[in-house]
Protein backbone atom coordinates (compact mmCIF):
# COMPACT_ATOMS: atom_id res chain seq x y z
CA UNK A 1 0.00 0.00 0.00
CA UNK A 2 3.02 2.17 0.79
CA UNK A 3 4.72 1.99 -2.48
CA UNK A 4 0.91 2.97 -4.63
CA UNK A 5 0.22 5.74 -2.01
CA UNK A 6 4.14 6.74 -3.26
CA UNK A 7 3.52 6.24 -7.26
CA UNK A 8 0.08 8.31 -6.70
CA UNK A 9 1.89 10.89 -4.89
CA UNK A 10 4.66 11.21 -7.26
CA UNK A 11 1.63 11.48 -9.82
CA UNK A 12 0.13 14.30 -7.61
CA UNK A 13 3.29 15.89 -7.52
CA UNK A 14 4.09 16.12 -11.10
CA UNK A 15 0.82 17.04 -12.14
CA UNK A 16 0.63 19.81 -9.87
CA UNK A 17 4.31 20.59 -10.45
CA UNK A 18 2.87 21.09 -14.26
CA UNK A 19 -0.18 22.92 -13.43
CA UNK A 20 1.75 25.60 -11.44
CA UNK A 21 4.14 25.77 -14.67
CA UNK A 22 1.49 26.34 -16.87
CA UNK A 23 -0.62 28.41 -14.77
CA UNK A 24 -2.59 31.61 -17.31
CA UNK A 25 -0.40 34.58 -16.59
CA UNK A 26 3.30 35.22 -16.22
CA UNK A 27 4.98 31.90 -17.11
CA UNK A 28 7.38 30.59 -14.70
CA UNK A 29 10.00 29.11 -17.53
CA UNK A 30 8.27 30.74 -20.52
CA UNK A 31 11.64 32.73 -21.61
CA UNK A 32 14.88 32.20 -21.32
CA UNK A 33 17.21 29.26 -23.60
CA UNK A 34 16.98 27.14 -20.49
CA UNK A 35 13.10 27.40 -19.83
CA UNK A 36 12.54 24.03 -20.83
CA UNK A 37 15.49 22.17 -18.62
CA UNK A 38 14.02 24.38 -15.62
CA UNK A 39 10.17 23.39 -16.05
CA UNK A 40 11.73 19.45 -16.28
CA UNK A 41 13.57 20.26 -12.88
CA UNK A 42 10.66 21.87 -11.58
CA UNK A 43 8.41 19.32 -12.79
CA UNK A 44 11.31 16.29 -11.34
CA UNK A 45 11.23 18.07 -7.94
CA UNK A 46 7.19 18.56 -7.71
CA UNK A 47 7.53 14.83 -8.34
CA UNK A 48 9.86 13.70 -5.83
CA UNK A 49 8.20 15.82 -3.49
CA UNK A 50 4.74 13.90 -3.93
CA UNK A 51 6.82 10.58 -3.68
CA UNK A 52 8.24 11.46 -0.30
CA UNK A 53 5.40 13.13 1.74
CA UNK A 54 2.17 11.74 0.81
CA UNK A 55 2.41 8.70 2.49
CA UNK A 56 3.09 10.91 6.28
CA UNK A 57 -0.06 12.88 4.53
CA UNK A 58 -2.54 9.90 4.27
CA UNK A 59 -1.48 6.47 5.58
CA UNK A 60 0.69 7.07 8.68
CA UNK A 61 -1.66 9.28 10.33
CA UNK A 62 -3.93 6.52 9.73
CA UNK A 63 -1.85 3.40 10.79
CA UNK A 64 -1.06 6.00 14.04
CA UNK A 65 -4.83 6.58 14.57
CA UNK A 66 -5.90 3.09 14.14
CA UNK A 67 -3.50 2.45 16.81
CA UNK A 68 -4.80 5.19 19.16
CA UNK A 69 -7.93 3.44 18.95
CA UNK A 70 -7.14 -0.07 19.69
CA UNK A 71 -5.15 0.69 22.74
CA UNK A 72 -8.10 2.92 23.92
CA UNK A 73 -10.37 0.91 26.43
CA UNK A 74 -13.93 0.67 25.93
CA UNK A 75 -15.23 3.59 28.43
CA UNK A 76 -11.99 5.86 26.92
CA UNK A 77 -13.16 5.28 23.39
CA UNK A 78 -17.27 5.56 24.56
CA UNK A 79 -16.70 9.13 25.86
CA UNK A 80 -14.30 10.08 23.05
CA UNK A 81 -17.11 9.44 20.54
CA UNK A 82 -19.45 11.29 22.40
CA UNK A 83 -17.34 13.93 23.29
CA UNK A 84 -16.90 14.70 19.22
CA UNK A 85 -20.15 14.32 18.78
CA UNK A 86 -21.22 17.08 21.37
CA UNK A 87 -18.22 18.98 20.29
CA UNK A 88 -19.59 18.62 16.38
CA UNK A 89 -22.75 19.84 17.78
CA UNK A 90 -21.90 22.93 19.65
CA UNK A 91 -20.25 23.59 16.27
CA UNK A 92 -22.81 23.16 14.55
CA UNK A 93 -25.24 25.93 16.20
CA UNK A 94 -22.23 28.58 16.98
CA UNK A 95 -21.86 28.12 12.80
CA UNK A 96 -25.00 29.01 12.05
CA UNK A 97 -24.82 32.79 12.95
CA UNK A 98 -21.21 32.61 12.37
CA UNK A 99 -21.81 31.92 8.50
CA UNK A 100 -23.48 35.07 8.33
CA UNK A 101 -20.13 37.14 8.89
CA UNK A 102 -18.81 38.43 5.36
CA UNK A 103 -15.86 36.76 3.13
CA UNK A 104 -14.03 34.82 4.19
CA UNK A 105 -14.72 34.58 7.37
CA UNK A 106 -17.80 33.94 7.08
CA UNK A 107 -16.70 30.91 5.27
CA UNK A 108 -13.87 29.69 7.47
CA UNK A 109 -14.97 30.56 11.03
CA UNK A 110 -17.91 28.12 11.41
CA UNK A 111 -15.38 25.16 10.07
CA UNK A 112 -12.60 26.05 11.83
CA UNK A 113 -14.87 26.11 15.38
CA UNK A 114 -16.57 23.30 14.72
CA UNK A 115 -12.70 21.40 14.24
CA UNK A 116 -11.53 23.46 17.49
CA UNK A 117 -14.82 22.51 19.50
CA UNK A 118 -14.76 18.60 18.18
CA UNK A 119 -10.77 17.88 19.07
CA UNK A 120 -11.42 20.26 22.74
CA UNK A 121 -14.50 17.90 23.60
CA UNK A 122 -12.51 14.98 22.58
CA UNK A 123 -9.86 15.52 25.04
CA UNK A 124 -11.99 16.85 28.01
CA UNK A 125 -14.53 13.79 28.08
CA UNK A 126 -11.63 11.28 27.58
CA UNK A 127 -9.76 13.28 30.76
CA UNK A 128 -12.53 13.10 33.02
CA UNK A 129 -14.22 9.60 31.79
CA UNK A 130 -14.21 8.44 35.22
CA UNK A 131 -16.19 11.77 36.56
CA UNK A 132 -18.60 11.35 33.54
CA UNK A 133 -19.09 7.93 34.10
CA UNK A 134 -20.07 8.16 38.09
CA UNK A 135 -22.31 11.08 36.81
CA UNK A 136 -24.01 8.65 34.80
CA UNK A 137 -24.37 6.17 37.04
CA UNK A 138 -25.75 8.43 40.19
CA UNK A 139 -28.56 9.51 37.11
CA UNK A 140 -29.47 6.11 36.35
CA UNK A 141 -27.96 5.91 32.96
CA UNK A 142 -26.31 2.32 33.12
CA UNK A 143 -24.45 0.67 36.22
CA UNK A 144 -21.51 -1.05 35.99
CA UNK A 145 -20.85 -4.87 35.24
CA UNK A 146 -18.85 -5.19 38.37
CA UNK A 147 -19.56 -4.89 42.11
CA UNK A 148 -17.14 -3.16 44.83
CA UNK A 149 -14.60 -2.11 41.86
CA UNK A 150 -13.88 -6.12 40.85
CA UNK A 151 -13.98 -6.58 37.08
CA UNK A 152 -15.79 -10.09 36.41
CA UNK A 153 -17.19 -11.82 33.27
CA UNK A 154 -20.26 -13.38 32.52
CA UNK A 155 -20.12 -16.10 34.89
CA UNK A 156 -19.10 -13.90 38.35
CA UNK A 157 -15.46 -14.45 38.49
CA UNK A 158 -12.36 -12.10 39.38
CA UNK A 159 -9.76 -11.44 37.27
CA UNK A 160 -5.85 -11.32 39.17
CA UNK A 161 -3.34 -10.03 37.33
CA UNK A 162 -0.34 -11.72 37.86
CA UNK A 163 3.30 -9.92 37.63
CA UNK A 164 6.20 -11.73 35.83
CA UNK A 165 7.80 -12.24 39.41
CA UNK A 166 4.85 -14.85 40.02
CA UNK A 167 4.92 -16.18 36.58
CA UNK A 168 9.22 -17.07 37.16
CA UNK A 169 9.02 -18.09 40.81
CA UNK A 170 6.86 -21.27 39.45
CA UNK A 171 4.62 -22.27 42.04
CA UNK A 172 1.75 -20.62 40.54
CA UNK A 173 1.16 -23.38 38.61
CA UNK A 174 0.68 -25.45 41.48
CA UNK A 175 -1.21 -23.23 42.81
CA UNK A 176 -3.80 -23.20 40.22
CA UNK A 177 -4.00 -26.82 39.69
CA UNK A 178 -4.58 -27.67 43.50
CA UNK A 179 -7.73 -24.53 43.28
CA UNK A 180 -6.96 -22.03 45.38
CA UNK A 181 -7.11 -19.74 42.91
CA UNK A 182 -10.66 -19.02 42.09
CA UNK A 183 -11.10 -17.04 38.97
CA UNK A 184 -9.55 -15.95 35.69
CA UNK A 185 -5.86 -15.36 35.53
CA UNK A 186 -4.63 -12.08 33.39
CA UNK A 187 -1.60 -12.42 31.78
CA UNK A 188 -0.44 -8.58 30.36
CA UNK A 189 1.10 -8.17 26.38
CA UNK A 190 3.94 -6.46 28.46
CA UNK A 191 4.61 -8.82 31.19
CA UNK A 192 4.57 -11.93 27.83
CA UNK A 193 7.04 -8.89 26.69
CA UNK A 194 9.48 -9.03 29.66
CA UNK A 195 9.36 -12.87 29.63
CA UNK A 196 10.56 -13.23 26.59
CA UNK A 197 13.45 -10.38 26.97
CA UNK A 198 14.31 -12.66 30.73
CA UNK A 199 14.24 -15.43 27.89
CA UNK A 200 17.06 -13.84 25.53
CA UNK A 201 19.28 -12.45 28.63
CA UNK A 202 22.94 -13.37 27.89
CA UNK A 203 23.03 -14.37 31.53
CA UNK A 204 22.27 -17.96 31.98
CA UNK A 205 20.57 -17.77 35.49
CA UNK A 206 18.16 -15.27 33.27
CA UNK A 207 17.69 -17.24 30.77
CA UNK A 208 16.53 -20.59 32.33
CA UNK A 209 14.27 -18.35 34.54
CA UNK A 210 12.49 -17.01 31.59
CA UNK A 211 12.43 -19.98 29.72
CA UNK A 212 11.18 -21.55 32.71
CA UNK A 213 8.52 -19.15 33.32
CA UNK A 214 7.35 -19.05 29.48
CA UNK A 215 7.28 -23.05 29.76
CA UNK A 216 4.77 -22.90 32.95
CA UNK A 217 2.53 -20.21 31.09
CA UNK A 218 2.53 -22.93 28.29
CA UNK A 219 1.50 -25.60 30.79
CA UNK A 220 -1.22 -23.55 32.44
CA UNK A 221 -3.15 -22.79 29.51
CA UNK A 222 -3.13 -26.13 28.35
CA UNK A 223 -3.62 -28.20 31.70
CA UNK A 224 -4.67 -25.75 34.19
CA UNK A 225 -8.62 -25.36 35.34
CA UNK A 226 -8.00 -21.84 36.03
CA UNK A 227 -8.75 -19.76 33.12
CA UNK A 228 -5.71 -17.47 31.67
CA UNK A 229 -6.38 -14.71 29.78
CA UNK A 230 -3.86 -12.68 27.86
CA UNK A 231 -4.75 -9.14 27.60
CA UNK A 232 -3.16 -6.59 25.19
CA UNK A 233 -3.67 -3.29 26.73
CA UNK A 234 -0.02 -1.63 27.02
CA UNK A 235 -0.71 1.67 28.55
CA UNK A 236 2.21 3.14 26.45
CA UNK A 237 2.03 6.56 28.78
CA UNK A 238 3.21 4.33 31.59
CA UNK A 239 6.72 3.57 31.48
CA UNK A 240 7.08 1.43 34.59
CA UNK A 241 5.98 -2.51 34.20
CA UNK A 242 4.78 -1.96 37.57
CA UNK A 243 2.83 1.32 37.18
CA UNK A 244 1.29 -0.43 34.02
CA UNK A 245 -0.11 -3.66 36.43
CA UNK A 246 -1.44 -1.02 38.66
CA UNK A 247 -2.84 0.94 36.18
CA UNK A 248 -4.03 -2.58 34.65
CA UNK A 249 -5.32 -4.08 37.94
CA UNK A 250 -7.31 -1.12 38.67
CA UNK A 251 -9.00 -0.93 35.41
CA UNK A 252 -9.91 -4.66 35.12
CA UNK A 253 -9.31 -6.62 38.48
CA UNK A 254 -8.39 -4.95 41.89
CA UNK A 255 -6.41 -7.55 42.68
CA UNK A 256 -2.13 -8.52 41.58
CA UNK A 257 -0.54 -12.05 42.20
CA UNK A 258 2.94 -11.10 42.43
CA UNK A 259 5.91 -11.72 44.81
CA UNK A 260 7.52 -8.31 43.85
CA UNK A 261 7.72 -7.03 47.68
CA UNK A 262 8.28 -2.91 46.08
CA UNK A 263 4.91 -3.78 44.00
CA UNK A 264 3.30 -5.39 46.85
CA UNK A 265 3.98 -2.31 49.34
CA UNK A 266 2.44 0.40 46.35
CA UNK A 267 -0.34 -1.74 45.14
CA UNK A 268 -1.58 -2.03 48.98
CA UNK A 269 -1.32 1.95 49.28
CA UNK A 270 -3.47 2.15 45.81
CA UNK A 271 -6.26 0.12 47.41
CA UNK A 272 -5.22 -2.96 45.47
CA UNK A 273 -5.59 -6.46 46.88
CA UNK A 274 -2.37 -8.08 46.53
CA UNK A 275 -1.91 -11.98 46.49
CA UNK A 276 1.37 -12.77 47.84
CA UNK A 277 2.79 -16.44 46.67
CA UNK A 278 5.86 -16.07 49.45
CA UNK A 279 2.74 -15.44 52.22
CA UNK A 280 0.96 -18.16 51.17
CA UNK A 281 3.81 -19.90 51.82
CA UNK A 282 4.03 -18.94 55.33
CA UNK A 283 0.71 -18.88 55.77
CA UNK A 284 0.75 -22.73 55.22
CA UNK A 285 3.74 -23.62 56.90
CA UNK A 286 3.13 -26.03 60.14
CA UNK A 287 3.29 -24.05 63.69
CA UNK A 288 5.92 -24.31 65.56
CA UNK A 289 5.75 -23.02 69.07
CA UNK A 290 8.74 -22.50 72.04
CA UNK A 291 8.98 -26.09 73.45
CA UNK A 292 8.59 -28.24 70.85
CA UNK A 293 11.04 -30.57 69.90
CA UNK A 294 12.37 -31.61 66.32
CA UNK A 295 14.84 -33.53 64.48
CA UNK A 296 16.81 -31.69 62.24
CA UNK A 297 20.12 -32.33 60.70
CA UNK A 298 22.64 -29.73 60.98
CA UNK A 299 24.29 -28.96 57.51
CA UNK A 300 26.49 -25.44 57.98
CA UNK A 301 28.06 -23.45 60.64
CA UNK A 302 26.19 -20.34 61.57
CA UNK A 303 27.14 -16.46 61.38
CA UNK A 304 28.21 -16.71 65.42
CA UNK A 305 30.44 -18.48 67.23
CA UNK A 306 29.36 -22.12 67.84
CA UNK A 307 26.17 -22.50 65.81
CA UNK A 308 24.85 -24.65 63.39
CA UNK A 309 21.68 -24.10 60.78
CA UNK A 310 19.64 -26.83 59.67
CA UNK A 311 16.70 -26.95 57.25
CA UNK A 312 12.99 -28.22 57.82
CA UNK A 313 11.27 -29.92 54.73
CA UNK A 314 9.37 -27.30 54.32
CA UNK A 315 12.17 -24.95 53.95
CA UNK A 316 12.52 -23.56 57.31
CA UNK A 317 15.52 -22.16 58.52
CA UNK A 318 16.67 -23.60 62.12
CA UNK A 319 19.62 -21.56 64.02
CA UNK A 320 21.12 -24.29 66.90
CA UNK A 321 22.94 -22.54 69.31
CA UNK A 322 26.01 -25.00 69.92
CA UNK A 323 25.30 -27.26 66.96
CA UNK A 324 28.70 -26.42 65.38
CA UNK A 325 30.40 -29.09 66.03
CA UNK A 326 27.39 -31.83 65.00
CA UNK A 327 27.58 -31.10 61.70
CA UNK A 328 26.38 -33.49 59.15
CA UNK A 329 24.54 -35.40 61.78
CA UNK A 330 20.96 -35.72 63.02
CA UNK A 331 19.94 -34.00 65.97
CA UNK A 332 16.82 -33.53 68.27
CA UNK A 333 16.57 -30.06 69.54
CA UNK A 334 14.35 -27.82 71.70
CA UNK A 335 12.87 -25.21 70.05
CA UNK A 336 14.09 -21.89 72.00
CA UNK A 337 12.07 -18.76 69.83
CA UNK A 338 10.61 -18.54 66.53
CA UNK A 339 11.27 -15.25 64.70
CA UNK A 340 8.50 -13.81 61.63
CA UNK A 341 10.83 -11.61 59.40
CA UNK A 342 10.28 -10.26 55.69
CA UNK A 343 12.17 -12.98 54.23
CA UNK A 344 10.00 -16.09 56.03
CA UNK A 345 10.38 -17.89 59.33
CA UNK A 346 13.51 -18.84 61.40
CA UNK A 347 13.76 -20.80 64.37
CA UNK A 348 16.04 -20.79 67.43
CA UNK A 349 16.67 -24.43 69.29
CA UNK A 350 19.17 -25.90 71.30
CA UNK A 351 20.56 -29.76 71.20
CA UNK A 352 18.47 -31.44 73.47
CA UNK A 353 21.11 -34.37 74.94
CA UNK A 354 19.85 -37.06 76.61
Amino acid sequence: MIRTIRVLGAALGGIIGLALATAPGPGLFSTGPYGGAYLAAWVVAWVVVGFGILPYLTVVPAIRLIRWVQELSTAEFVTAVVGLLIGLLMGLLLGLPLSALPEPWGRWLPLGVSIFLGLGMVGLTVAKRADLITAAEALGIFRRPEAEGQSRDASGEPHIVVDTSAIIDGRIAEITESGFIYGTLVIPRFVLDELQHIADSSDTLRRNRGRRGLEILGRMQKDSTTPVEIADLTYPDIPEVDGKLIALAKARSRAILTNDFNLNRVAELQGIRVMNINSLANAVKPAVLPGEDLRVRVIQEGKEAGQGVGFLDDGTMIVVEGGARFIDKDLDVAVTRVLQTVAGRMIFAQPRLE
